[in-house]
Order: C-alpha cells, then structure tokens, then sequence
C-alpha cells in the first residue's frame, strides 16, 4: 500500500518504520495541513497530529476521496461531521482513541465488568489514567472510550467528569508524569474490598502496529469505522 502520515512527531516516525516493514510505501510525510499535492496519491492517510489541526487534516483528506486513520484525540465534538463527510465523499474514516490490540481487549473486559458490577450497590467506581508530561488533552482519549464503556452498560452512570465527583457522574483522574507512554485503571472500591482492571503500556510500538493493521484493513472500504470491526470484537 502506498500511506501517507499526516502529523510526524514520535507516533508518526514508528509508523512510517513499522509501516515500511510491513511491505508499505510511505509516499508523504507531513507536519502542514495536507493537500492534493503534497498527499501523493496514496491508499489511506494515518493522521497523528494534535487536537487543534486534526480536524482541518482529516477533513481535506476525505475531500480528496482518501480514507483515514486517525489516532489524535481531543478534537471529538466535530467527529460526527466528519463521519458525515466521509459517506458522502464516498470514502472511509476510522477513528481510534488507542489502536493497542491490548487496550482494544481491555475495552470489552471492562464493559462486561461494568455490566457485571452494575446492580451490585456496594462498590463505587473511579478511572485513572497516566501519561507523559507531553499529553496535550487530558482525559486521555484512551480513558473517555474506558468511560464510555462503563456509562453504556451500567445505569449507575450517565455521564464522565475530571477529578471528584459525586452521584451518577464518573470520575477520571488524569495523571502526566515522566516519559509514560499510557497506564489505565479502573477501580470499582467498597468498604471491604477494591477490584480493579489495568492496561499499562511498555512503550508507543503496540500503538503503531494497530494503526498500520487498521490502514490495511480499510482499503477499498467506505464508511465510518473502530477498531473492534478492525478485530471482530
């Protein structure tokens, strides 16, 4: 496949190696908005950039009819648009807030313990997630899709929140500290006992992998899409 990655920071450069021997071409290698010039006509785009720009990249993306990959997080409230722009441009897009196939499997145990734990009254809930000091939206994305996970199986919940919180809110603490590459836990705490799930990445390879997995398994696909279509979960 010829792939283009848009945002070319520490994500994008294990990307572009892992991507290379996997058999790929990586025919762009970009920090500017994207075009179709400077794209080169590749298969798929692998946009890793930051929240203030990710929007604008994948946009001009999939006007110019290339599906996306995207592991930017922080810029959600306008992925419904995108979405929208991906149907009618006749092309896909697939959105990841972590492509681990780790967290992806830590994704569906935590949503059957929270279905598990949801008319158990004793416990209560709380998540947390650590990160380098470079993070540059907090809660992590990784951590609002744990969330989401928990508030869509257990009616304890209705909506996430930073920090403390009370009632039927769940609390998030988010942590930045040294080189982390990601730590998340879920912690479900009574009086007498504390459970609790853990995914601790050792470092960002498990990230790229799943993000040049998912490049391969999108092409020639349209619509929109996550990765548990990636890994029939």
């Amino acid at each position: 496949m010829k792939i283009a990655l848009v945002g070319y920071g520490k994500m994008g450069k294990i990307i572009d190696e892992i991507a290379q021997k996997r058999g790929h071409e990586v025919v762009a290698r970009l920090k500017e908005t994207p075009t179709a010039e400077n794209l080169n006509n590749p298969d798929v785009v692998i946009e890793f950039s930051l929240p203030e720009v990710a929007y604008d990249n994948i946009k001009a993306c999939l006007e110019n009819k290339i599906p996306v990959i995207c592991g930017t997080t922080g810029w959600l409230e306008k992925k419904e648009e995108i979405e929208k722009l991906a149907v009618e441009n006749g092309t896909a897009f697939l959105y990841g807030s972590n492509f681990s196939l780790g967290v992806n499997l830590f994704f569906a145990l935590n949503e059957k313990l929270a279905d598990l734990m949801k008319n158990v009254d004793e416990y209560s809930c709380q998540l947390e997630e650590i990160h380098h000091i470079h993070k540059k939206d907090a809660p992590s994305g990784t951590a609002i899709s744990i969330a989401e996970g928990i508030i869509n199986n257990n009616p304890k919940f209705d909506a996430w929140k930073l920090e403390e919180t009370e009632g039927k809110e769940l609390g998030i603490f988010a942590v930045r500290e040294d080189e982390v590459p990601g730590t998340h836990s879920v912690f479900y705490k009574s009086e007498v006992d504390e459970i609790e799930i853990k995914h601790t990445a050792f470092n960002r390879n498990g990230f790229a992998l799943g993000a040049v997995v998912a490049a391969e398994w999108i092409k020639d696909k349209k619509g929109n899409f996550g990765m548990k279509d990636v890994l029939g979960l």
